[in-house]
């Protein structure tokens, strides 16, 4: 029997990187996965994997989450992947990049946890794993102003979900990775001027000398959507190879 044999789970940003690596991790431990992504293109890879079932869905828009929920009877793990990484400093963030950040790094963890508490609080028994980054309260980085913001937003909005609802048997942790070698960053790192410094620049602040790779992180992942993590709740959960150290 596998670690989540008999759980549903469903999760946000599972078209690449991370989340893709988590959906198949829960799959492979017997959970029932429902996978989300604005992506359906690239969601559609996961069709074939058993216990997989994919959903189109923009975490930032209430009235498609709403929808969705209608289709949920049961949710035992809510994972909430989906983000945006901004490259600045303050002086580089315009408004637009703060709210299009906030939107997505934030407001739609608020909005998918306000969404399916309430069939956990009926259950009796919920568990919500949020992603969060050691860029955060944890580790101020060069250049991820407003990423590092709402990253620290994601470790008090944990917090305080795990604190209000301790009693009625929801847990709420969140993960923080370190730099994670993904689709989405090689494409962050082809973006800058100088490509092959960027990497570099990457590699050079890795204390074990390498990124992670998205399957660790999905191994965590699993631990904490397992009854193994039971006694576990309102931590930020860091797997950053001692970058923060």
């Amino acid at each position: 029997m596998g670690r989540l044999e008999g759980k549903v789970i469903l999760l946000s940003a599972a078209a690449q990187g991370i989340g893709q690596a988590v959906a198949k991790a829960f799959a492979k431990e017997g959970a029932q996965v429902i996978a989300t992504d604005i992506n359906e293109s690239k969601l559609r890879e996961l069709e074939s994997y058993p216990g997989i079932q994919i959903r189109v869905l923009d975490v930032t828009r209430k009235e498609q989450i709403e929808k969705l929920a209608k289709e949920v009877k049961r949710i035992d793990v809510l994972c909430n992947i989906a983000g945006f990484v901004h490259h600045g400093t303050i002086l580089d963030c315009e408004e637009e990049d703060w709210a299009y950040t906030m939107e997505v790094n934030v407001r739609s963890m608020y909005l998918m946890i306000k969404t399916f508490l309430p069939k956990m609080l009926e259950q009796k028994s919920g568990n919500i794993i949020n992603m969060s980054s050691v860029v955060s309260s944890i580790k101020g980085v060069p250049n991820r102003c407003v990423y590092g913001t709402s990253k620290a937003a994601v470790v008090g909005l944990t917090k305080s979900v795990a604190a209000d609802f301790i009693e009625k048997g929801i847990r709420c942790n969140c993960v923080c990775p370190g730099t994670v070698d993904t689709p989405s960053l090689r494409e962050r790192i082809q973006a800058r001027p100088d490509p092959e410094q960027a990497l570099k620049d990457f590699l050079t602040r890795q204390k074990m000398g390498r990124m992670a790779t998205a399957e660790e992180i999905a191994h965590l992942f699993v631990y904490l959507a397992s009854d193994e993590s039971a006694y576990m709740t309102g931590n930020e959960c860091i797997i950053d190879g001692g970058w923060s150290i």
